[in-house]
């Protein structure tokens, strides 16, 4: 089955070089009709008063494809908002959000000031939610929407160095795991993608014998899957990274259930906490009922 986005309207953020470039080249290569947003100059030798976002509506429109150029700041919800409203007076529409702005300000957390922590939450998470509230009410209407998440391992897993950028990337899986089921009655599907990639943002991080497989284009094939009518599924989180593609999960171990008539000592679940961290046998849960349904199984069985 080809995945196509003819008569499709995509926003991707951050477009105007690395992920964001590569995912809106692609998508506009099948048919969307794609908003560039972009507030950044351009990094063109010769064309430094440039705008990025420009460029990269010139090469689509280059290979025959239709786009649009914003520079508004998506850390700003009347940012946002506008955003939103060009896609819909340019294209007639908006079926595609991919949140893919972002920005660094690493510092371990003890040296980090304030201000960058705030700084890093409102690009990543703010503006995620920013650019996707304003998108809610068209696609609600419209009956139809994909939106992509893109976080980060530095969120799922950990980052030196970079507790802004995870707490921000983490907290997308939240928002993503409610909206998931809020936007299930529109056909709104919210995933999230897990890039690794050779881009500006991590220059230097990649080993350089290793950069040349870690092209952004990899992971656009998966943000292609996730924004099509064709990919049903919500909530998902896909790592995609130099070729390799895996699905990454919120799960639980089988833990300890104990007597919920007794109030269990500290001591007790110290001595037992091996069972409780057992992960030979783990649970993923698709929605948040399954945890509570789970619960009141092993209670319903103690008291049988």
């Amino acid at each position: 089955m080809s995945i196509r986005f003819d008569n499709r309207v995509a926003i991707v953020t951050g477009a105007g070089a690395g992920l964001g470039r590569s995912h809106a080249l692609l998508l506009a290569a099948r048919g969307a009709k794609v908003v560039v947003n972009d507030l950044g100059r351009s990094r063109t030798p010769g064309n430094e008063d440039g705008f990025a976002a420009d460029e990269v509506v010139a090469e689509i429109r280059a290979a025959g494809g239709q786009a649009v150029a914003n520079r508004d700041s998506i850390a700003d919800f009347e940012g946002a908002q506008r955003l939103v409203e060009q896609a819909v007076a340019e294209f007639g529409g908006l079926d595609i959000l991919v949140n893919n702005a972002g920005s660094l300000r690493d510092k371990t957390f003890g040296k980090m000031e304030m201000a960058d922590w705030d700084f890093v939450l409102k690009v990543h998470l703010s503006g995620t939610a920013y650019c996707t509230r304003a998108a809610w009410p068209v696609m609600q209407k419209a009956g139809y929407g994909r939106v992509v998440f893109t976080t980060s391992n530095a969120g799922l897993f950990g980052s030196f160095g970079q507790s802004n950028y995870a707490a921000g990337k983490m907290g997308m899986v939240g928002l993503m795991n409610t909206l998931k089921q809020e936007g299930g009655k529109y056909n709104i599907g919210v995933n999230t993608v897990a890039p690794v990639a050779a881009t500006n943002m991590t220059e230097g991080i990649l080993p350089a014998d290793i950069v040349p497989h870690f092209r952004p284009e990899h992971v656009s094939a998966a943000v292609a899957l996730l924004c099509s009518e064709s990919f049903t599924q919500s909530g998902v989180i896909c790592s995609a990274a130099a070729g390799h593609y895996a699905l990454v999960q919120v799960c639980s171990t089988f833990g300890l259930q104990l007597d919920p008539a007794a109030i269990a000592e500290p001591e007790a679940l110290l001595e037992r906490w091996d069972e409780i961290a057992d992960a030979s046998r783990l649970r993923t849960y698709p929605n948040a009922a399954a945890e509570t349904g789970a619960i009141l199984e092993a209670i319903q069985a103690l008291r049988a």
